[in-house]
């Protein structure tokens, strides 16, 4: 399992876009996803792709099927992803409950280690924040 956390010296380029694209859980706004294009092109959520109210195995199947790295809240998630030799891979976000301003701050922070991370074919859980 992989945690990444924001560096205190930390800098990222305004004009880098990951080449992954992020599906967010229902636990998370909708209203990210907007925020989120420039970093992550394609980023998605579940209700916005019809997958309201399904369960988390459903989502993991969309997330695998269609190229997605699930966004998640919930610890349900992992026991899933672990089981299929993480496919698709997975975000959890380990922030209490906070704005959706601090969740999009922190996944932009993460993203040059996200997709550093992504480099490497054992990794399939990554960890943001700690409650």
């Amino acid at each position: 399992m992989f945690s990444l956390r924001r560096g205190s010296g930390a800098k990222f380029s305004q004009n880098f876009a990951c080449s992954v694209k992020l599906l967010l859980d229902e636990n998370l706004s909708k209203r990210l996803v907007s925020q989120l294009q420039e970093k992550f092109p394609g980023t998605s959520q579940v209700e916005l792709i019809g997958l309201a109210g399904s369960t988390d195995s459903n989502i993991c199947d969309y997330a695998s099927e269609h190229g997605y790295i699930v966004v998640t809240k919930d610890d349900d998630f992992i026991s899933i992803v672990s089981a299929r030799d993480f496919s698709p891979r997975l975000i959890r976000l380990r922030l209490g409950n906070v704005t959706n301003s601090t969740i999009f701050e922190k996944l932009l922070a993460a993203a040059n280690s996200i997709q550093r991370e992504l480099e490497n074919p054992n990794a399939g859980i990554f960890e943001i924040g700690s409650e």
